[in-house]
């Protein structure tokens, strides 16, 4: 590391953005943007456009390829996705830093959670206030900062406000690709643990679909000519969920089921979803092997047929060499700031996923310290705001003033 720099005039412009900050999270949160609410999703990146325009750069709205879905009757369908946004500033600069968070969040324009509220005097509760609205605003501030340095000119970054993470990222998995291969390092704003720590170790996934056909019959005059979609179909779930506990670091979540109509006719269709954690790569085999000899017995019945549709969307995610050099950085910026930092492996999936599959090390809970994501419960600290931003935009000003980061190059 180069010689020491005195970064407080910019750290303590931060503190100074607090009321702005949350101000922004809680106009964000009071958006809805389900991942299906086109309009809402394109809302929030307007939004958050207009937040960050005085940091200049090239901006670009990207559509995304819509997700393609299997509905209740077993048909693929689209189903349109929000646009992406990207912008970019100095990408001939000699250190090239992505940063990302999405736009989405996982509750539906009809959930009735849709309003924040204060717990106390250091917490609200909202939708996407922590998961991750209130990081997005903090990226931004960190970045402000940095181009108020005399370093600014040294770190190219750019930013991807994608519109998919809440369901695997389908539309922006290859934005994210190409974007890790033109920067040397990632940084995300998932939320941390509920106690300010960080994720180390990430679970792959994979979300999968089966359709079940069978052969509709009159329940009670012809019963024996129906083929019972979902008998079978629970056949095939109960052999599937039977496989938790084969293979370490495993786990296997069937998550929905959907089939029949009237109870006087045979049901000729059943539709199931399931949701696979995995630790290794290699996982995936032995998931699949499985999972297509359930396909295959269940095939073997006679008027029944199954079909497979989705498959892993997200490599584990493991720590490289490069990565840890990362985390020890962002450790000894959190020191500076008073703030004890260790990294937790967890069975969550994001978008550093898809980064380290890309080879690109990555950080991706740098947003706001709160807990109960996905739920009504969803809080953020306030006071976090600043903090957190200040660990970016620490650790943006080191890369910035480093002498030497040859444990970025890629092997």
């Amino acid at each position: 590391m180069s010689a020491e720099h005195d970064f407080s005039p910019w750290l303590d412009w931060i503190d100074d953005q607090q009321q702005r900050m949350l101000d922004d999270t809680i106009r964000l949160a009071l958006v809805n943007s389900g991942s299906y609410n086109v309009d809402g999703v394109n809302e929030v990146a307007r939004m958050l456009d207009q937040i960050s325009a005085d940091l200049g750069g090239t901006r670009e709205y990207i559509d995304v390829a819509p997700q393609l879905v299997v509905n209740a009757d077993g048909e693929t369908i689209e189903q349109p996705l929000g646009q992406a946004l990207s912008i970019r500033k100095r990408p001939d600069a000699p250190i090239q830093v992505f940063l990302c968070g999405h736009l989405d969040t996982v509750f539906a324009i009809d959930h009735p959670f849709q309003q924040v509220e204060w717990l106390d005097e250091d917490t609200i509760n909202g939708p996407g206030v922590a998961d991750l609205k209130g990081g997005l605003v903090l990226m931004f501030t960190a970045l402000a900062a940095l181009e108020r340095t005399p370093w600014a000119d040294r770190i190219g970054w750019e930013v991807l406000l994608n519109p998919d993470e809440e369901i695997g990222s389908p539309g922006s998995a290859p934005l994210l690709k190409q974007a890790a291969l033109r920067h040397q390092l990632g940084l995300i704003y998932e939320p941390s643990f509920p106690d300010g720590n960080l994720a180390g170790e990430r679970k792959g996934s994979g979300n999968f679909s089966v359709v079940v056909k069978g052969r509709a019959a009159h329940a009670g005059r012809e019963h024996h000519l129906g083929r019972n979609a979902i008998r079978a179909l629970c056949d095939f779930i109960s052999a599937l969920d039977d496989l938790n506990g084969q293979r370490t670091g495993v786990t296997i979540n069937p998550g929905q089921i959907q089939g029949g109509g009237a109870v006087n006719v045979v049901p000729d269709t059943a539709v199931a979803r399931f949701n696979i954690r995995l630790e290794q790569p290699n996982d995936e085999d032995w998931c699949l092997e499985h999972i297509n000899k359930l396909r295959d017995w269940i095939n073997a019945r006679d008027g029944i047929s199954i079909e497979l549709h989705g498959g892993f969307g997200r490599k584990p995610k493991l720590l490289t060499p490069a990565n840890q050099r990362l985390f020890e950085l962002v450790r000894e910026c959190g020191e500076s700031l008073d703030m004890k930092l260790k990294w937790l492996p967890t069975g969550g999936c994001c978008d550093g996923n898809n980064l380290a599959a890309a080879g690109l090390p990555n950080v991706d809970t740098l947003g706001v310290q709160g807990g109960k994501i996905h739920s009504s419960d969803e809080f953020c600290k306030v006071s976090s705001l600043a903090q957190r931003a200040k660990l970016s935009a620490l650790l943006l000003m080191k890369l910035a003033t480093s002498d030497d980061l040859s444990w970025l190059e890629r092997r």
